[in-house]
């Protein structure tokens, strides 16, 4: 098979997008990295236009002037509609003779497993999960907000910090070090002037998710508020997770449950240990990992799996990643 049967797999998050161009048996040609993929907030065309960037350099590196198939995990791919408008757009393109497009947490799915199978919760800037089985199966939530069912997710838990924060400083609620910690780290003198700038953007909007390493710090050092934060996410990672693994018929079965996205990677010890603690009660059979390898490995994979690639392919592309 020639350089055109390549696979090429894309991983498009809102901060930033990771493209590889894959053999069929595995051996990675190129790779490229472009800005954050944001139809909603940057509209269809501009995203478009910034995931053309890395997806073209990563062809013309390989020396591939199309693909045979691309696969593509896109954050705010959340609902079938918008899988197949994104199909749609990039089959467009003509980059690859065929194309499917799947939400990115398949991509921290499929990066964790040996096969296409197990529960994926992906806690970033946002939140969400998905399950997956061999047969094609698969669960999934909205994922679209509050107003779908969602809470938690970094910006969330930065939110979550500076409503706590606020209400002990104006007394509406209990003590938390989150008062101190927070205007400490902007570098201003307290909560009131501490609202005061982000309301008048002389912290900018993008800033606030700042306040979520510091709730975890706080948290550390055993303040009450801030521990129940984390608990929450804890307890809403496990919900979502049990969820999906009953759907899927596997809650009497081991699998693999994958922790991905920033907040989850990062491996914070009471996030982590009240996920495993509340997993082994609700889902005693769940395997509970945390997933560090990039997720265009996990679109990768799932490109290949498309393609009915045998396995050693799949063993050569992971041993390029891990």
């Amino acid at each position: 098979m020639g350089l055109t049967a390549a696979v090429l797999a894309v991983d498009a998050g809102n901060s930033k997008t990771d493209v590889a161009v894959v053999a069929p048996d595995g051996t990675v040609l190129s790779t490229a990295q472009g800005g954050g993929f944001r139809p909603p907030a940057d509209g269809l065309d501009e995203a478009m236009a910034t995931l053309a960037a890395p997806v073209t350099e990563a062809l013309r590196t390989a020396g591939v002037p199309q693909a045979a198939h691309l696969s593509a995990c896109l954050a705010n791919a959340d609902l079938p509609v918008e899988e197949e408008q994104l199909t749609e757009a990039i089959a467009s393109r003509r980059w690859s003779s065929t194309v499917t497009v799947r939400n990115d947490t398949f991509a921290v799915l499929r990066a964790g497993v040996s096969e296409p199978r197990g529960v994926a919760v992906v806690c970033g800037a946002g939140i969400n999960c998905v399950g997956m089985r061999p047969d094609g199966r698969t669960a999934r939530f909205p994922a679209l907000g509050r107003f779908s069912g969602d809470w938690g997710g970094g910006w969330a838990l930065a939110e979550e910090a500076l409503w706590h924060a606020a209400r002990a400083a104006d007394g509406r609620g209990g003590p938390t070090a989150l008062a101190t910690a927070l205007p400490a780290h902007y570098g201003v003198p307290d909560m009131p002037a501490l609202i005061e700038a982000l309301h008048l953007r002389r912290i900018p909007p993008h800033r606030r998710h700042e306040a979520t390493p510091v709730l975890f710090a706080t948290a550390a050092q055993g303040d009450r508020t801030a521990r129940d934060v984390i608990d929450r996410q804890a307890a809403e990672i496990v919900t979502m997770a049990t969820v999906a693994l009953t759907r899927l018929d596997l809650l009497d079965e081991d699998t693999p449950v994958l922790l991905g996205g920033s907040v989850l990677a990062a491996d914070h010890p009471l996030l982590t240990e009240g996920i495993r603690t509340r997993l082994t009660a609700r889902a005693p059979k769940a395997v509970p990992h945390v997933v560090t390898a990039r997720p265009v490995l996990g679109a990768a994979l799932l490109g290949l799996d498309d393609v009915s690639a045998p396995p050693e392919a799949h063993e050569r592309l992971r041993a390029h990643y891990t």
